[in-house]
């Protein structure tokens, strides 16, 4: 995977691959748009500018930082935005598929009270946690919350996901190399955030679930 990634890379086209595996990942979660975005930016590490290689005068194309954010933070939204819409629009369907899963519901139920508290931070968390995008939006959708209550927190969250995500490609390729190894590094990194994020999000439901057990003992 890394050395697709890599190839990709050295062509215009990673930031339309970026943006389409990021823009589709709130669907499909198992697209790799986080190692896509880190492997632009560990490239971008050595350059940010067109640079001629050394075999046969071949020209490569080197990634822009800035680019590659704007890009990774506006499809971020877009996915997001569109799987709010569809959700919303989903009717008695999607609620009743919502209904089944427990974790669906659960997280409807912590996505609608902070949203209403004005605590959308949880949006942004869950951009790090593995199908936590995806089971906000749709959530947001499901429960009919405000866009203006979602959105703003939506664009929040896929800028600090971008910015987090191009920071450490480019900084593990300055330190490590701009090779497999700070790429490696920085995609594990990566996954360390998401698996933090997926803790944070759990913890109010089981404290909630310890205070009502302590309660009930008593």
């Amino acid at each position: 995977m890394l050395e697709s990634a890599g190839a990709l890379t050295g062509s215009p086209w990673i930031y339309v691959v970026v943006a389409l595996s990021v823009l589709l990942d709130v669907f499909l979660p198992v697209l790799p748009s986080g190692v896509l975005v880190i492997s632009a930016a560990t490239a971008a590490a050595a350059s940010t500018t067109t640079v001629t290689a050394a075999a046969g005068g071949a020209t490569r194309h080197v990634p822009s930082l800035l680019v590659l954010t704007l890009c990774a933070a506006t499809a971020s939204v877009l996915g997001d935005l569109v799987a709010y819409r569809l959700a919303w629009r989903g009717g008695d369907r999607l609620e009743r598929a919502i209904a089944r899963s427990r974790r669906l519901t659960a997280a409807q139920e912590r996505l609608g009270t902070a949203l209403s508290r004005g605590g959308g931070a949880l949006v942004v968390i869950a951009r790090f946690a593995p199908a936590g995008r995806s089971v906000v939006s749709l959530g947001a959708g499901a429960a009919h919350r405000k866009v203006k209550e979602f959105l703003p927190w939506s664009a929040v969250a896929g800028v600090a996901w971008a910015v987090y995500s191009v920071g450490l490609g480019y900084f593990g390729g300055q330190w490590l190399g701009a090779g497999w190894l700070g790429t490696a590094v920085s995609v594990l990194a990566l996954f360390v955030a998401g698996a933090l994020a997926a803790v944070v999000i759990r913890r109010p439901r089981d404290s909630a679930l310890t205070s009502t057990g302590a309660a009930a003992g008593t």
